[in-house]
């Protein structure tokens, strides 16, 4: 199976042994607390999980900025976005032991405990330069700056012992599975190679199509269809929908055993190209030997290339950096001459007036109104889901 990212074997930071895990929630209860942010507890669910495989814990400001300028830690480690827990409470000391609050759980239950290396100032400069980076943008109306500029100027650092997976595991009971839970079931399969797809959205007829034209053409055993559970912009059809309509796709549409559907517990950044790399950095430490990256990956409005997010893999990963390979697509859509699902590059020949093309809003309208899409676009068993869940809105 394919090494992790940055060791040999997987170092998840989620406290497994029952007995431990029981002592330090106690303790937990007799330290100084802090109440994360939404985007600090998501990162302390992928260190749990083994998703952020090597860290340890929160990154210190140091390697932050080099991270955000570089894509490596100071030491030269590879990673494509910095890990960090910022805060606006300015009442914590570097040496304390804290535990860490979960913000998006009733009563805000202990999440972790962590041993505070260092608390550092960071600038409003030093906030734009890392934004800057990371999204290629400072524009307050991209959602992934607007959350990142504001989580606040005081950065902690150091290693996390992780005790809950927050609101992932009792929400999603059959869906969230950390990458050690991957791994697993990767082997429990006998998969070697295992092509992951990244989804925030409901699955179309393009997305599914491209799901099998990866297996076939790289000679996969396996697809891991991996969808984000946390937070999304306004608009995003939520996680629960998502995940009844991959389901039903995949339960209808696809040979048994051939797919895993399964998701992690992390925010959207929506930082395009950086966020691609990310992609493929935890699905390595899942276990996937590729990553499909289609067309504007975790990209949002105007702000990125439509293959920015391909393209960064040759200009700013290096060589070696990851095992992990990508599978690039082009955009999808359906062939009203060869009456299947294609790549547009791989028909010239082709005009619009070829393909059935549909607009998300177009899309929304319809499911809204109860009208199912064409089936070229859409499973009718999905469009059923979705269009419920619309009408639902509506009501």
């Amino acid at each position: 199976m394919i090494k992790p990212h940055g060791s040999d074997e997987l170092n998840p930071l989620f406290i497994y042994d029952t007995e431990q895990r029981h002592a330090l929630l106690k303790e937990a209860e007799t330290l100084p607390s802090l109440l994360l942010n939404s985007a600090a507890a998501a990162n302390a669910v992928m260190l749990g999980g083994g998703y952020f495989n090597p860290l340890t814990g929160y990154m210190n400001l140091a390697d932050a900025l080099s991270v955000a300028e570089k894509m490596h830690t100071v030491d030269g480690l590879f990673f494509p976005v910095p890990i960090v827990n910022r805060t606006d409470d300015t009442g914590v000391s570097a040496g304390s032991r804290i535990a860490l609050r979960d913000p998006n759980v009733e009563g805000n239950p202990v999440l972790a405990i962590m041993d505070v290396e260092a608390v550092e100032t960071v600038s409003d400069e030093q906030v734009n330069v890392m934004a800057e980076k990371i999204f290629r943008t400072l524009d307050p109306k991209h959602p992934g700056v607007a959350t990142f500029t504001g989580l606040g100027n005081t950065m902690l650092s150091g290693p996390i012992q992780v005790l809950s997976f927050s609101y992932f595991q009792t929400d999603f009971p059959d869906t969230f599975r950390t990458a050690v839970e991957i791994r697993n079931e990767i082997k429990e399969h006998g998969w070697e190679k295992v092509v992951a797809f990244q989804t925030r959205n409901p699955m179309h007829r393009a997305h599914e199509e491209l799901c099998r034209m990866a297996m076939e053409q790289l000679k996969a055993d396996g697809i891991l269809i991996h969808m984000l559970l946390g937070k999304l912009k306004p608009g995003d059809i939520p996680a629960e929908v998502r995940d009844a309509a991959i389901r039903k796709m995949v339960e209808v549409y696809f040979p048994p055993n051939s797919v895993m559907v399964t998701g992690y517990g992390f925010d959207m950044m929506y930082a395009g190209p950086r966020e691609a790399v990310l992609h493929a950095v935890f699905r390595q430490n899942c276990g996937c030997t590729h990553l499909i990256v289609g067309r504007d990956h975790a990209g949002v409005g105007d702000y990125y290339g439509g293959f920015d997010a391909q393209t960064i893999f040759d200009d700013e990963v290096p060589p070696h950096a990851l095992e992990l390979e990508i599978f690039r697509a082009d955009h999808t859509a359906y062939s009203k001459k060869l009456n299947k699902v294609v790549m547009m590059c791989d028909v010239p020949d082709h005009t619009k007036d070829d393909f059935v093309l549909l607009s998300g809003t177009a899309v929304r309208e319809m499911l809204g109104k109860g009208i199912a899409p064409p089936p070229e676009f859409s499973r009718p068993e999905v469009a059923k889901i979705l269009s419920d869940y619309y009408q639902a809105l509506d009501a």
